[in-house]
């Protein structure tokens, strides 16, 4: 049996007010159940396994990039056992692929983010900015997360049988075909 010493949270209570107005009240919103599962869970850090959770379980928009509902339901599958036995590895140990240089902090946040995470959301602002749009938003998140091969969100979409790079590629052409032909975004999901 797994005996778990009780742990205090370094990170502040999820507030969606922190978030950096580069985000989509959406994405921001994801952050916010990241933070929060992260808190649940007794983990000290907010990783990409955490915003893929968040993500796929708030965005229409992410969850169709996927092959299909039996997909979804792996990589769903893996994520919840993260705090069951799958992921358990992970616990008390931070986040930090090593792939891209890392951000202190999503921008004005004060979360305890891991470094890859905090990587992510930054490639997200960014990429959604060299696209012209004011704002990230969750396709933006998941092509960034995908841009990172060795982050605890590739990992379990390939123990999950989804192939990242495809999911990459479909984001980036939902994206430039969105971008394209000025269609407005599908609305979010608040369900986090």
């Amino acid at each position: 049996m797994h005996n778990r010493t009780p742990w205090t949270p370094e990170q502040a209570p999820p507030n969606p007010a922190d978030d950096a107005a580069p985000l989509t009240d959406e994405l921001a919103a994801v952050a916010t159940g990241a933070r929060r599962r992260a808190v649940r869970d007794g983990d000290r850090h907010t990783d990409t396994a955490h915003l893929l959770h968040s993500l796929v379980e708030s965005d229409p928009e992410v969850r169709e990039v996927f092959d299909g509902g039996h997909q979804l339901a792996r990589v769903l599958g893996y994520l919840v056992q993260r705090s069951i036995g799958y992921g358990l590895r992970w616990q008390g140990t931070r986040e930090d692929s090593g792939a891209f240089p890392a951000l202190r902090k999503p921008g004005t946040g004060t979360g305890a983010w891991s470094p890859s995470a905090a990587a992510a959301i930054g490639r997200a602002v960014r990429t959604a900015a060299q696209r012209g749009r004011a704002r990230a938003g969750g396709l933006d998140l998941l092509a960034a997360l995908m841009a990172d091969p060795r982050c605890r969100a590739v990992e379990v979409l390939e123990r999950a049988g989804a192939d990242p790079a495809r999911l990459a590629a479909r984001a980036a052409h939902r994206l430039t075909g969105a971008d394209r032909t000025g269609r407005s975004r599908i609305a979010w999901s608040r369900t986090v």
